[in-house]
């Protein structure tokens, strides 16, 4: 009976594993689908800033000759109705130029601004004098890093009373970002663990990482929709495994603080099938 038990346990985890992957790889796919999509704005972004840039000289030179025509013959009627029509269709198109441009820059600079308001806010609210706990910015996502052993002991995935207080401060910013969502990463070693409720690393991250979840959940409140939780296993370290030192830098648990992406990718898909209309 206890065979059957355990059998069925290992089918639950390794089919919520297989769920969790998915997620990740459904995440991580969408967000490179946006970094190509804010690649080639960017593009469209400098072609449109050098198109401007030329109507500005065309508008100067225009004025240039006006000032000329008004110098040698001082009058205003020697400005033909040509010249002067010529004239107002340019600084018309410089103005829409602009609009477009100042609409996309908006667009491309609103999730940039937004990163920036998080970082403020986490290193404000959280401290972080902590040399075990780090915080970086990597293409508009914010990453919260913490050694395990704040979180758990050795081998263990039970949170302690410690790792609470940070975590509690985590919570707050993320209730401040109902927006934002948080993906939990559980990162170990490569040292082989192996028990009876562990097959091995994998199992170890996974664990680890759904306990960080349920104490954000049940503890702090978090709205479960915010939250991922996911398992690095030993796959994704920091440094090389070759010493205890740096064994202890891979075993460490992240916190992702994503903006959901939907709304940035909507102003700035509108504002390039706009600027490719005019082209």
């Amino acid at each position: 009976m206890k065979k059957i038990v355990l059998g069925l346990s290992v089918l639950a985890l390794t089919m919520t594993s297989c769920g969790t992957k998915q997620k990740i790889a459904d995440l991580e796919a969408k967000n490179k689908e946006v970094q190509d999509l804010l690649n080639t704005c960017t593009i469209k972004l400098n072609s449109a800033i050098a198109e401007r840039n030329l109507l500005s000289d065309q508008v100067n030179d225009l004025k240039k000759n006006t000032t000329d025509l008004i110098s040698n013959v001082g009058n205003l009627t020697m400005l033909s109705s040509k010249g002067a029509e010529n004239l107002e269709k340019s600084l018309e198109s410089l103005k829409e130029k602009d609009l477009r441009i100042s609409r996309l820059q908006d667009a491309l600079t609103k999730k940039d601004s937004v990163t920036l308001a998080l970082v403020k806010s986490v290193k404000k609210e959280v401290g972080f004098d902590d040399p075990d706990i780090e915080v970086n910015v990597e293409k508009g996502v914010v990453y919260i890093s913490i050694a395990d052993k704040l979180l758990f002991k050795t081998g263990s995935w039970q949170v302690n009373d410690k790792a609470k207080s940070v975590l509690a401060k985590v919570a707050k910013i993320a209730k401040s970002k109902p927006d934002f969502e948080l993906m939990v990463e559980g990162h170990t070693d490569n040292v082989p663990i192996k028990t009876s409720m562990m097959e091995d690393n994998w199992d170890l991250s996974v664990k680890r990482a759904t306990s960080i979840v349920r104490v954000l959940q049940n503890d702090l409140g978090l709205d479960p929709k915010q939250l991922v939780a996911a398992g690095r296993g030993e796959y994704q370290p920091l440094v090389d495994n070759d010493s205890a030192e740096n064994k202890a830098r891979n075993r460490r648990t992240r916190i992702i603080l994503m903006p959901k992406i939907d709304q940035f990718y909507d102003m700035i898909e509108k504002e390039m099938k706009e600027m490719a209309k005019q082209q």
